[in-house]
């Protein structure tokens, strides 16, 4: 064979070699770029799906579009679809890895084109190229970028991908449904029995999205008020000794009913010597038949009275009073003195929010002066002034210590008992003493700073 003739065949077969290696690592390079694309669109999918509302799905239900029943379909069975989407994501991953490696031990052959590199070096000078790098682009193009697209468009994103993650679950359904059924045993097996709870807050966002948008905020406000009823107790709603008249038991008929005229209420406790000790109750309607008679004695009208305690929750002295037909109790503490009294009214205004009748006095109820400025009686129990300021009665939890009054709370705040026009501050909230009256706070103005509040926010 000719000499030329044979370089020229050895140059032909160089050159064609070389070609094939380009083409390859072109393939390798858009490889890559479609396995990363495909990993960013399931990695948005799983926050897409499940981060729509109930308001995004009953939109999606109004829709007749294919892509939009596919959304439905998939969410059917949201722990298959979970299951999908972490295998497609992890088989996508690791192709991206292997083509990455191949693609850059065919670029970057450090030992040919720098021999006289220590092997320890061009070892670390691999991993990094292999490991580090590829695990940073993975990452950033196919973890972090797409989730943070997926949570400001998740409705967008869903229906875009519902069909291609369709064919997945179908696809991979097999495997997915070993891994539900695998993941559903463990749980039964090993879980514990004990539930999370979902917090108060997240249900009242749960309410505002389902229902806000259609109910009124009073209608809104009961559902919130149902929501709290199983947790509130008798001590935060009752009405307090201070606040609490009742009867002498030693009292005339007369002095009974002064006292009967001047309170106007229904009910009356009957006491000797002391609200400590309370005898029984007194219902003036029983009064009526014997209202001209001067010389009645009134005590044989006085009927047992129920005594509950200070912890007992609210949902559990309802149903007492509903299976006893009695509207009222005596409030006792651990030591079992009288701390106050409650009423069927005091419990169902915890749902309903404030029942106004004609005995109430306009003076004892908040006063507000605009948006952000209310006057409070200092008794005023810390959850009725949350519910009328309208925040939640966890935001002074851990301040309140055993207060249950706004005057209570106040003196725990300030840590000393403070003098008229003095400011307290919590957080965004500024409580200003404006009447006092022997080491008693009257009244206190609540004041809201709307501008720190959303600097929190």
């Amino acid at each position: 064979m000719d000499p030329d003739s044979a370089n020229t065949t050895l140059l032909n077969l160089l050159l064609s070699t070389e070609s094939l290696s380009t083409n390859i690592n072109v393939v390798l390079a858009l490889l890559i770029i479609v396995l990363l694309v495909f990993t960013a669109l399931i990695a948005g999918s799983e926050v897409a799906f499940f981060s729509l509302s109930a308001r995004d799905i009953n939109y999606i239900k109004q829709k007749e579009d294919s892509s939009y029943n596919s959304v439905l379909k998939l969410l059917e069975n949201p722990k298959r679809l979970l299951a999908t989407l972490l295998i497609g994501n992890n088989l996508l991953s690791i192709g991206v890895i292997i083509s990455t490696n191949m693609l850059f031990k065919s670029l970057f052959d450090i030992e040919s084109i720098a021999p006289s590199i220590p092997p320890g070096l061009i070892t670390f000078i691999n991993i990094f190229l292999q490991v580090v790098l590829v695990t940073f682009f993975l990452v950033l193009f196919g973890e972090v970028l797409p989730k943070v697209y997926a949570t400001q468009n998740n409705l967008k994103l869903s229906v875009f991908t519902a069909p291609f993650i369709l064919l997945l679950d179908k696809l991979f359904s097999p495997l997915s449904n070993f891994l539900v059924n695998s993941t559903s045993f463990i749980e039964g097996r090993f879980s514990s029995k004990a539930k999370k709870d979902i917090s108060n807050e997240d249900m009242e966002n749960a309410i505002e999205l389902t229902v806000g948008h259609s109910a009124s905020k009073q209608e809104v406000n009961i559902f919130k008020g149902i929501l709290k009823f199983g947790e509130i107790t008798v001590k935060q709603i009752m009405r307090t000794r201070m606040d609490v008249f009742g009867l002498e038991q030693s009292w005339t008929y007369e002095q009974m009913k002064k006292q009967v005229m001047d309170t106007g209420f229904s009910r009356l406790p009957v006491y000797e010597e002391s609200l400590d000790q309370v005898k029984g109750v007194l219902y003036t309607k029983d009064l009526l038949s014997h209202i001209d008679n001067d010389n009645f004695d009134w005590h044989t009208l006085i009927r047992p009275s129920y005594f509950v305690h200070e912890s007992k929750l609210i949902e559990d002295l309802l149903k007492e009073f509903q299976h006893k037909r009695i509207h009222m109790a005596i409030v006792v503490d651990e030591f079992g003195g009288t701390s106050g009294i409650v009423t069927l009214e005091d419990i169902m205004e915890e749902i309903i929010g404030e029942i106004k009748d004609e005995f109430d006095d306009d003076e004892l109820l908040a006063k507000k002066i605009d948006e952000n400025n209310y006057i409070f009686e200092g008794k005023t129990l810390i959850n009725d002034v949350c519910r009328i300021v309208a925040i939640p009665v966890e935001r002074f939890e851990n301040v309140r210590g055993e207060s249950d009054s706004l005057a209570g709370m106040v003196l725990e705040i300030a840590g000393k008992f403070p003098k008229e026009n003095e400011v307290i501050s919590f957080e965004n909230y500024d409580f200003t003493v404006i009447q006092l009256n022997n080491r008693r706070l009257l009244k206190i103005k609540m004041t809201i700073n709307p501008a720190e509040e959303n600097m929190e926010d």
